[in-house]
């Protein structure tokens, strides 16, 4: 089953506020999350995303899970996501070394 990292809403009508989750794929919105990687408010002047743990988030990148894109544009603007991209291309030049001897 294909784990999937989204948003989870929560907050009191027209104030919404999101948790950053893993949940497995088709689970509801609101429905049990495997694990909150971090919270989000969109309503603050200089919105950020707030990730307590940025090294779980890698943790669920590098064991496949899929962000969805506005949680893919919450990684980028958190640094995360170029972490990812540097652990997997450093996971993947020594394969290809490997390939071609």
């Amino acid at each position: 089953m294909a784990a999937r990292i989204r948003l989870k809403r929560v907050g009191a009508k027209k104030n919404p506020h999101y948790r950053i989750v893993v949940m497995h794929g088709p689970k509801p919105r609101d429905g049990a999350a495997v694990e909150e990687l971090g919270y989000y408010d969109p309503r603050k002047a200089e919105p950020m995303p707030v990730f307590p743990n940025p090294d779980r988030a890698l943790h669920w990148l590098m064991t496949g899970a899929e962000p969805t894109d506005t949680v893919r544009s919450l990684l980028r603007r958190a640094g995360i996501w170029a972490r990812f991209a540097e652990l997997r291309n450093a996971k993947a030049k020594p394969a290809e070394g490997a390939a071609s001897a």
